[in-house]
């Protein structure tokens, strides 16, 4: 199955919270309401040192992605 790279997520149990899901490695699941990450991949040490580097540029991604989506429910 072909999948995007992000999916929006959302519970009625976390009112508050949106979840962005990545799909592609390293897979994890963000919660914009507070940027915690979920990492769906197990790490070694080395790939958690390059992981801290990427982490920003993952949660900006992110939000980028909800924004967009957000802006094309509007139109």
């Amino acid at each position: 199955m072909d999948l995007p790279e992000f999916i929006l997520g959302d519970n009625t149990d976390f009112p508050q919270a949106i979840f962005v899901i990545h799909t592609r490695f390293p897979r994890f699941i963000i919660n914009l309401e507070n940027d915690q990450i979920e990492w769906l991949e197990d790490f070694d040490k080395e790939d958690e040192k390059e992981l801290l580097v990427e982490t920003q540029n993952m949660i900006e991604q992110a939000s980028n992605f909800y924004d967009r989506e957000v802006s094309r429910y509007q139109e």
